[in-house]
Order: structure tokens, then C-alpha cells, then sequence
């Protein structure tokens, strides 16, 4: 077992909490209570995060390692966990517990999107897109399937890279459209690298699916590409 894991059991250590730090974290907590995260750096809601998984020892530490390594609050929850369980002090549970976190933003923000008309909510759409897929360290595609009313009736991930590239299937992903009876798509994809400003191929393979996809009477209403840095919107920058 790794040492974040011991730490659950007082009994694997045989150390009681110190009462300093029993103080420091009833004064975090107080203050999540009164004010939620207003005012809170990333690494004390980190920290709120990891006195649920190591009770027994000043995780302050622990949460300003991890933010030093990933590099905001958001960044550390989108690692994988292999990459998580690097750190020194975080064991599988811990990690587990940090992927948790995000699995529940992520179902959070997609229940915002589901069962209604996504072109009019579309602030909503961007905020599940960068939630689901901003902080991700590897490329993914994804595609929204839209009925005729444009409410979701499916959100799949077509493919997952490297660092700056996905293979993606224009034809794979127009036939997944007519096995749904889907009458639109909106595309998603991320950069890792932050900027979220297209690639020639982005470009070219949006091109590629509009094609494919008009004559079947399947409407391709944007191609979304959100970083760390933002987003962007090929029908914003009217690149469709």
C-alpha cells in the first residue's frame, strides 16, 4: 500500500491528529460552510477534497504538491490516475477519490444539457464541453447527437490520441448518426497544449464530415475545440 492509502487507518500509523492541524481543518471547513469557495486558492479546496481521503495527517502539503505539478484545481481532477498516484503521498484510493470528484463535476454539468434544446442553451453545452474535456492531457474527439428537436440523445467519445492528435472517421462518425436517427451533430475535441484554436486539419476534417453528412440530411452545427485557455467555435469564427 502506498503511503496517501496508510493514512486512512490511525491504526496503520499509530498517531493520533495534532491538534493544530485538527484546528486548521475545522477552520477550512467553517469557512467552505459559511462562504463556499469564495476566496479559496485551489490548493485549500484540494485540501477539503483530501481530508476525506487521508484523515490523519496535515494534507496542505500534499495539495500544494499536486497543484505544483498539474497546475490548477481543474488540471489536477482532469490527470489520470497513474499519473496522480506519481505524487508521493497519493495512493490508489486517494486517487480514486480525486477522479471521483470529477466523474460528479462532469455528470453535474452534462444534466444541464440533457433533455433540452441544446441551441438554446448553449452556454450550458460550453460549459459540459470544457468541463468534460479541457483538462484532459491527451486528445480526445467527441460527438453530440442531437434529435430533430436538437435535445442530446447521445454524447460518445469516437476516439482518444497523444498529446496533439486523434484519428477520426468521418464516415464512422456519419454512420454512428444514422444508427442513432440523429438529425444533427455538434463536434468536440480538446487540445492539451491550452490553445484552443484550430488546425488546418480541424479544418479539413469538419470539411470532410459536412460533406458526408448533408446529402444524408444530418445538419453539423459546430465543431467546438476547448483548452485551458478557452474555446473555440467553428461557427463563431464562421470557419462553416
Amino acid at each position: 500500500m502506498s503511503g496517501g492509502e496508510k493514512a486512512r487507518s490511525p491504526k496503520s500509523t499509530g498517531m493520533a491528529e495534532a491538534p493544530h492541524q485538527a484546528g486548521h481543518r475545522e477552520r477550512l471547513r467553517a469557512r467552505f460552510i459559511e462562504a463556499g469557495d469564495k476566496g479559496m486558492p485551489d490548493y485549500e479546496l484540494l485540501e477539503l477534497i483530501l481530508m476525506r481521503s487521508v484523515p490523519r495527517r496535515d494534507v496542505k502539503p500534499l495539495a500544494k504538491a499536486l497543484i505544483a505539478r498539474f497546475g490548477s484545481f481543474a488540471e489536477v481532477l482532469g490527470a489520470r490516475a497513474p499519473r496522480l498516484m506519481e505524487i508521493p503521498g497519493v495512493g490508489e484510493a486517494v486517487a480514486t477519490d480525486l477522479k471521483l470528484v470529477e466523474a460528479a463535476a462532469k455528470r453535474f454539468a452534462k444534466g444541464a444539457i440533457a433533455e433540452r434544446p441544446m441551441m438554446d442553451s448553449w452556454k450550458s453545452v460550453i460549459d459540459y464541453c470544457r468541463t468534460a474535456m479541457a483538462f484532459a492531457d491527451r486528445e480526445e474527439f467527441r460527438v453530440l447527437f442531437l434529435d430533430k428537436r436538437n435535445c442530446l440523445i447521445a454524447d460518445e467519445i469516437q476516439g482518444s490520441g497523444t498529446v496533439d492528435h486523434t484519428p477520426v472517421y468521418p464516415r464512422e462518425v456519419v454512420r454512428r448518426a444514422l444508427e442513432l436517427s440523429s438529425t444533427a451533430v455538434i463536434l468536440v475535441h480538446n487540445h492539451p497544449s491550452g490553445d484552443p484554436t484550430p488546425s488546418t486539419a480541424d479544418i479539413r476534417m469538419t470539411h470532410e464530415i459536412i460533406s458526408i453528412s448533408k446529402p444524408l440530411g444530418i445538419t453539423l452545427h459546430d465543431h467546438i475545440i476547448v483548452g485551458r485557455s478557452g474555446h473555440s467555435s467553428f461557427r463563431g469564427l464562421k470557419l462553416i
